[in-house]
């Protein structure tokens, strides 16, 4: 889908918080989900609700926020001064009309949000990958098909990364630490959200998946700075 194409929709795209964010990280690395709230309570974005509570960012929210940081982090403006100049359409202050080079990030994350691959060659084709690969991935249990057989949009991503470092020699079995890792890091945020999700909240389920999405984002953020200063010591 093109930009043009989202664009002229009667009805905007919507778009999760954890979705803008991970988008918004490849300008602005410091930027959490926690920032994006406190950006919606300042009246800087106003995402829409769905029933449950959970915030649904247009394209135009997006190029908002990344508007409102540009000036913070490039011109030191405060976040009330910001808030002015947008209400007030203030010349060469105002977010760029219609999608911006963000929205194709968020065009492509909406394209993969499918059910992802019915079976391992369908899974093989989608990341571009040899079919004998993707079963060396399901046999060291680093992508998991659903009881049905179906493999999600996140096990493409999987066996895209597992292809690249296999031209660095390394091989399935290499990775099976990244799964245990990945499942014990799953469980220390459903440590996190559980009281939230049995609180049992008006908009309770928005807040779960919004704070699952933002102790997730640290854990990786965590995990790259360990990997990194252990490479940095050697």
């Amino acid at each position: 889908m093109s930009s043009a194409a989202l664009a002229g929709r009667s009805r905007p795209s919507a778009f999760t918080i954890g979705e803008v964010l991970g988008v918004l990280r490849a300008e602005f690395p410091d930027v959490t989900i926690s920032k994006i709230r406190f950006l919606e309570e300042q009246g800087l974005v106003e995402p829409d609700r769905t029933p449950s509570g959970y915030r649904k960012f247009s394209a135009e929210h997006v190029e908002r926020l990344r508007h409102v940081l540009t000036l913070q982090r490039d011109h030191f403006l405060p976040l009330r001064v910001i808030r002015e100049q947008l209400d007030a359409g203030a010349p060469g202050v105002a977010p760029p009309p219609g999608p911006g080079p963000f929205v194709r990030v968020l065009e492509a994350a909406e394209q993969a949000g499918g059910r992802g691959a019915p079976d391992a060659p369908s899974l093989a084709d989608a990341a571009g990958a040899d079919l004998v690969l993707v079963e060396e991935l399901v046999r060291h249990g680093l992508v998991r098909p659903a009881a049905d057989g179906w493999f999600g949009p996140d096990d493409v991503e999987i066996v895209r990364a597992a292809a690249a470092l296999s031209a660095h020699g390394l091989e399935p079995r290499h990775l099976r630490s990244f799964r245990q890792a990945a499942d014990k890091e799953a469980d220390l945020v459903e440590q996190v959200v559980a009281p939230l999700r049995r609180a049992g909240r008006p908009g309770a389920a928005g807040e779960v998946a919004d704070t699952a999405r933002e102790v997730a984002a640290t854990c990786l953020r965590l995990h790259a700075a360990l990997v990194a200063g252990s490479l940095g010591r050697r």
